[in-house]
């Protein structure tokens, strides 16, 4: 999967306009729409995406969108 099919369903699950520009540096914690129930939703992503189980660990690992793109893989 290519940076911008991540980008695209990364954008569409935690409902950031596409007009958003956002990169693989952009750090989580400064997104609005990261939540608990946005984790929540990214543990979906891996396991219908990536057919990959989301650990807590991994989850709480997270600090950029890199991060998490990288763990797709």
């Amino acid at each position: 999967m290519t940076f911008e099919e991540k980008m695209k369903i990364f954008k569409e699950t935690f409902l950031i306009d596409e007009s958003i520009e956002l990169s693989g540096n952009t750090i989580l914690n400064t997104l609005d729409n990261w939540d608990s129930m946005s984790k929540l939703s990214l543990i979906v992503i891996f396991k219908d995406y990536c057919n990959k189980k989301l650990t807590f660990d991994m989850l709480n690992s997270f600090s950029s969108i890199q991060d998490i793109f990288d763990a797709m893989d």
